[in-house]
């Protein structure tokens, strides 16, 4: 099944998401399976996104008009594009950059696995820093451990791989470079945002004492 998503940067009505739907649709996507946000790649909350992902099921393939449609930054794309590939989830970009990009086809799946390597690679880094400022710290004299870190980009792929049933939090929250209390945090069981989650999805600032308060 062929699923699409689509986006602008702007809701003031100087650009339109008609160029992208009528790709889509004519990539023969029907149009009831087409999400949409009106939204920066990089500030905003993408609500269709998220949708989306939800959606996705192994075997589907992911149709975006191109790259920069899906991810925020370089990072967000590799992990997203890394994510759907665990999933089992293909992905297809019509024009750009990425138009080779399609997992139906051989260069297609290779260029997937590259954005696999770049992952591995990118989570083999954030392990080595992570480890030698530990050892900095303890040379000091200070104890310390991985800081908790939680941003937009990460708390979409952790509700999109937590509301698959049978998602294993110790596996999303390892996959996602975060430990499984940072996880629970901000997000429930069933992949829906927890307070927090809610709020950073908002951007707004978010203390404890809500969660008293309510």
């Amino acid at each position: 099944m062929l699923i699409g998503y689509i986006r602008v940067s702007k809701s003031d009505g100087s650009q339109t998401l008609a160029p992208q739907r009528d790709a889509l649709l004519a990539a023969g996507i029907d149009p009831t399976r087409i999400y949409e946000d009106l939204a920066s790649g990089r500030h905003d909350a993408r609500p269709g996104l998220t949708a989306c992902l939800k959606a996705l099921q192994p075997g589907n393939t992911l149709v975006i008009w191109k790259l920069d449609r899906l991810g925020r930054d370089l990072r967000h794309l590799v992990l997203t594009a890394e994510a759907l590939r665990e999933r089992g989830v293909g992905l297809k970009v019509l024009t750009g950059a990425g138009a080779q990009i399609d997992t139906t086809s051989a260069n297609g799946r290779l260029a997937f696995g590259i954005f696999a390597a770049f992952a591995e690679f990118e989570r083999e880094l954030i392990a080595e820093r992570t480890q030698a400022g530990l050892a900095a710290a303890r040379a000091r004299g200070r104890l310390g451990g991985r800081p908790r870190k939680m941003d937009r980009a990460t708390l979409s792929m952790a509700m999109a791989a937590m509301s698959d049933r049978g998602a294993i939090a110790v596996d999303v929250a390892r996959r996602l470079g975060i430990t499984t209390t940072t996880l629970y945090a901000y997000v429930n069981g069933d992949g829906s945002p927890k307070a927090p989650g809610q709020a950073l999805l908002d951007g707004i600032p978010f203390r404890k004492e809500q969660t008293q308060a309510a």
